[in-house]
């Protein structure tokens, strides 16, 4: 693999400014400068052979198709030093704390919004706040015990916060299976270099699940709730549900009894269940407290938490902290509750229910990117610079009709690393979702899911929007020749 012609628009993850490898990424890079171009080509062929053997798909819903296809994998890694690494848990691990207690606190005294520093207004238009949740307290007091948090690397560097998914955030058993196919198609490096290992996600999100039983000291019996074999992460709930070895279910498997447990149907009989980890959003997942006509949850389930007969995670309600909007108020949460500085900055934001906010977002909307407050997967928004003048105005009607609903932040100049071509190496646009599990104590994925922009020039990276994946290596510092930094 040639690298002499290789250039990024950005900052990349393995080549410098000065087009010499990272130290971090030296050893990869000097392996694949090994390999002919027709050798790489046939690793990546080999890895899609994996990628599509192993059934790791993922729902395109962009081009009106909605079919299940291969999720794109590339085979050079996105390559992170173990010291920043660091760092970065720490980061992500405060922002945990300080969410779950401001979850916790909306649903009990409300003390932030009593001294104001997070808006009542905002919380009076949140259309994630579940009137049913409050007074509730969950096991360990934790409301989101598994969460997916975006980070994106700007042009100068600098690592940023920029949305934390806490409903149902998806994506680990890509990142898991990445790093089985990469093993295969590169055993020589992992035989020779210090990658820390991913593999015991199943374990701990088992043991995270199993705390929450409301019985102690039995063996808890665990089931993940999917919406069916129709949902665009269906894979993952089956993955994950046979790497735990728990059962999978949907809704109609289920029943809240008179004594409000809640029972899963089996051959043998019911059986008691004592903690779900729900993969169906908070509306759809009891008929009885949300959507009337449901049929993907199960009815009563809401009273059967409240009651403390069953544990679920995410709880409901925790989307309430899942809001781009609300992501802003993140650093003022951290000051707040634990009185610390943030570790990691939030990419700045523009909010525009704030009338200064929203005269600079509506002034600038060819340089910024706004997003609808409660939108994922990438749909929804503008990407000012790279929009039509249409549709900069279609946004312009949308912010002044609900300000509430939108934000803007800068258009980053998305770090990027090099995926392969026909042509040799080619810089693409990423983010890295790390997934963190919060109990007693709490424990964040070794590196994360790294989504890549497929296309060239594209800062869009989700699944839901044609992107792909690559492996991520935390790499200890061993790696680097004494004196050197990443």
């Amino acid at each position: 693999m040639d690298w002499d012609d290789y250039r990024s628009p950005s900052w990349d993850e393995l080549i410098a400014a000065d087009g010499k490898p990272r130290p971090v990424a030296r050893r990869v890079v000097e392996y694949l400068s090994g390999l002919s171009q027709r050798e790489i080509g046939e690793r990546q062929r080999a890895a899609d052979v994996i990628a599509r053997l192993m059934g790791i798909t993922f729902t395109v819903y962009s081009d009106g198709k909605n079919v299940d296809r291969t999720l794109p994998f590339d085979l050079i890694p996105r390559i992170i030093p173990r010291k920043e690494w660091q760092r970065t848990e720490a980061g992500l691990k405060q922002r945990m704390r300080a969410l779950n207690l401001f979850i916790g606190d909306i649903y009990g005294k409300q003390r932030i919004v009593k001294d104001k520093v997070f808006p009542a207004m905002l919380l009076k238009e949140s259309v994630n706040f579940r009137k049913q949740c409050v007074g509730v307290g969950p096991p360990l007091g934790v409301w989101a015990h598994i969460c997916g948090s975006d980070l994106v690397r700007d042009g100068d560097g600098t690592l940023y916060a920029l949305e934390d998914n806490l409903r149902i955030p998806s994506g680990v058993s890509y990142m898991l299976e990445n790093r089985m196919v990469a093993k295969r198609v590169f055993p020589e490096i992992f035989e020779t270099s210090s990658i820390l290992p991913v593999d015991e996600y199943p374990s701990q999100l088992y043991d995270t699940l199993a705390a929450l039983s409301p019985r102690p000291g039995d063996v808890p019996v665990i089931a993940l709730l999917t919406p069916g074999v129709f949902n665009s992460a269906y894979f993952e709930h089956a993955y994950l549900a046979q790497a735990m070895g728990i059962e999978l279910v949907e809704g109609t498997d289920l029943f809240v009894a008179d004594d409000d447990c809640t029972y899963m149907r089996t051959v043998y009989g019911p059986r008691r269940v004592d903690v779900i980890y729900r993969r169906v959003d908070d509306m759809f997942i009891d008929p009885e407290a949300f959507h009337p006509d449901s049929v993907l949850g199960v009815r009563g389930l809401i009273r059967s938490w409240r009651a403390g007969k069953v544990a679920l995670a995410n709880a409901p309600g925790a989307g309430v902290a899942d809001d781009k909007v609300v992501f802003a108020y993140v650093p003022k949460m951290i000051k707040y509750y634990l009185g610390e500085e943030a570790i990691l900055p939030n990419v700045p934001s523009f909010l525009c229910h704030d009338a200064k906010d929203r005269k600079h977002v509506l002034a600038n909307l060819d340089k910024l990117v706004v997003k609808p407050a409660n939108e994922s997967g990438g749909y929804g928004m503008l990407i000012g610079p790279r929009a039509s003048k249409k549709e900069r105005e279609k946004f312009r009607a949308l912010i002044e009709k609900n300000p509430r609903n939108y934000m803007a932040q800068p258009t980053l100049s998305l770090s990027t690393a090099p995926i392969v071509t026909e042509e040799g190496p080619s810089a693409r646009h990423i983010d890295l979702r790390p997934f963190i599990l919060s109990r007693e104590d709490t424990y964040v994925t070794t590196g994360g899911l790294t989504r890549v922009a497929m296309v060239k020039n594209s800062l869009v990276v989700n699944s839901s929007q044609g992107g792909g994946a690559k492996d991520t290596w935390v790499v200890d510092d061993v790696e680097l020749d004494e004196g050197e930094v990443a």
